[in-house]
């Protein structure tokens, strides 16, 4: 997403982080090397720092920028900030929602209204808002208990050098100079001008929307519901569109859609962007400028995420429009994928090889998020009369027509998507009417005292139904019932294996041992990914 930033404020977050000396070696060396400390390279950290091993994390910058940015977090991501140890403070900040609502022209009554978690009894809500600077102020948080990991603020990768048995970065800081640094990993968590691509001569592939949104984060006494509102042709921006989002402290997402051919600077200027929100909200409404910004839709990601020793997660890898909130969850759900296949090839519990499923399984992330992406930006500004006079059709049909409620589209949220044809799973041999199948992810449910998800944790196990027959060594046997095995399908001595992200690796009605073992063997990457 290309922002305009307006006047730049910075958040504080207890200590303002200090700009980190070089190291006493001119050559410096480290396991895991993230690039960038936002939202995604802090949880990397955090997801690699809990599993024991040593990260080093070089931010180009010494502090935290008070803008917004992203300000929706799916139930998918919570669930992995839950595993992260960062879940609650998340939720006790943000502001929970569930419910949307879309609203055309000057209409009172929304024609369309969704549930974001249709399926009850879980732990987290279908979505909650909070700045992006909080959730990276908790993961921060986190990171910072662990000392197996560094923050380097200030430091910035002036050049990139694969070798045969990692990558050597050239790093410049600003107290103490340049350095190198050599890493067995490195992972470029750098946003969508990642430094780490440049460097490596990559770049990415897709579309570039002709068209400009206005986001004006203000402060303001405002009571409404805790709901997402989409405008469709309002008044107060006629032929456009228009979104509403309430977050914590009293801020207010809006949005407004400009057009192509905008003066993008003049734009962001308080006397421009007041009218907009007077328009939207009365005459009379009093706030305060919180973040002004522009963006420009893009839908585009890299031909591939793995490069030898390289991995690219986050912006960096792939961009969406921010319409279904895909940004950011996206880049979760890649630190959800990569963790766990980084940390047993770290362990030497699998090769190297098993990295090119992360490849594989993060671009079908990415392909169905900037797929949803296209088709809700698309919907969004029609680009010809017979697209246009499509979209108020449907939005007329949507008052009245159930079916035709569906097809409105004013940006699919994100949602955990599923990996039918992940090459870690093993096929169902038995037949199934219903349940979890194998490469989708588990659904929470009330378990015991707690939660299902909670009591998977971060590692392999078995989740049986009647069940008590061996599992492999390190794995544990989670016996379920009630709610929770009825949601995976499983009927009496049943039982899958699900791996450390929560996806399903098999299931059957009749497990045996043997068959537990084989799974496992190819759910951490099989004789193909050994090398």
């Amino acid at each position: 997403m290309a922002n305009i930033p307006g006047i730049p404020v910075y958040k504080d977050i207890g200590a303002t982080p200090a700009p980190i000396p070089t190291p006493d070696s001119p050559t410096d060396t480290a396991p895991v090397v993230i690039v960038g400390a936002g939202p995604v390279g802090l949880a990397m950290a955090l997801d690699l720092g809990r599993r024991g091993h040593e990260v080093v994390v070089l931010n180009r910058l010494d502090f935290i920028a008070h803008a917004s940015k992203a300000i929706c977090f799916s139930k998918r991501s919570l669930d992995i900030l839950d595993r992260l140890g960062v879940g609650d403070p998340a939720v006790e900040k943000g502001v929970t929602w569930n419910v949307g609502k879309v609203f055309w022209r000057d209409g009172g009554e929304p024609v369309y209204q969704f549930d974001m978690l249709p399926v009850k009894d879980q732990k987290r809500p279908g979505f909650i808002n909070i700045q992006q600077y909080y959730i990276e102020e908790f993961l921060l948080d986190g990171v910072e208990k662990l000392p197996n990991v560094e923050i380097r603020w200030g430091h910035r990768v002036e050049d990139v050098t694969p070798r045969n048995d990692g990558v050597e970065l050239a790093v410049i800081a600003d107290e103490g100079g340049a350095y190198k640094l050599r890493a067995e990993w490195l992972i470029a968590c750098d946003g969508s001008r990642s430094t780490v691509r440049d460097k490596l001569g990559l770049d990415f592939e897709g579309r570039v929307f002709e068209d400009n949104f206005l986001i004006a984060d203000i402060r303001m006494k405002h009571e409404m519901p805790s709901e997402r509102w989409f405008w469709f042709d309002p008044p107060f921006n006629p032929g456009r569109s228009a979104l509403m989002h309430k977050q914590p402290d009293d801020v207010w997402r809006l949005d407004f859609q400009l057009g192509w051919d905008v003066d993008r600077k003049a734009a962001i200027q308080p006397e421009n962007v007041e009218p907009f929100v007077r328009a939207m909200l009365g005459p009379d409404v009093e706030f305060e400028r919180e973040w002004y910004s522009v963006y420009t839709f893009q839908c585009r990601r890299m031909a591939r995420f793995v490069h030898g020793r390289v991995v690219f997660a986050g912006d960096s890898a792939h961009l969406v429009s921010p319409f279904g909130a895909r940004g950011c969850n996206g880049g979760f759900a890649d630190v959800d994928n990569l963790g766990w296949k980084l940390d047993l090839v770290l362990r030497g519990e699998a090769g190297a090889g098993l990295i090119e499923t992360y490849n594989e399984e993060a671009i079908a992330t990415a392909d169905e998020n900037i797929l949803n992406s296209t088709r809700s930006t698309d919907f969004l500004t029609p680009k010809s009369p017979a697209s246009q006079a499509l979209r108020d059709a449907v939005l007329e049909l949507a008052r009245d027509h159930a079916f035709a409620r569906p097809i409105v589209n004013s940006g699919r949220l994100s949602t955990a998507v599923h990996y039918p044809a992940s090459p870690l799973s093993t096929p169902d041999a038995d037949g199934w009417a219903n349940g979890v199948a194998p490469g989708a992810p588990v659904l929470d449910a009330p378990h015991g005292d707690g939660w299902l998800l909670e009591a998977i944790g971060d590692e392999f196990v078995v989740l049986a139904r009647g069940w008590t027959g061996r599992v492999p060594a390190a794995v544990r046997l989670i016996e379920v019932d009630g709610l929770a095995a009825d949601r995976l399908g499983l009927g009496d001595g049943g039982a899958c294996l699900i791996r450390p992200d929560h996806y399903v690796a098999a299931r059957w009605k009749t497990p045996d041992p043997a068959a537990i073992d084989a799974a496992l063997a190819h759910a951490k990457g099989g004789k193909q990914w050994l090398n």
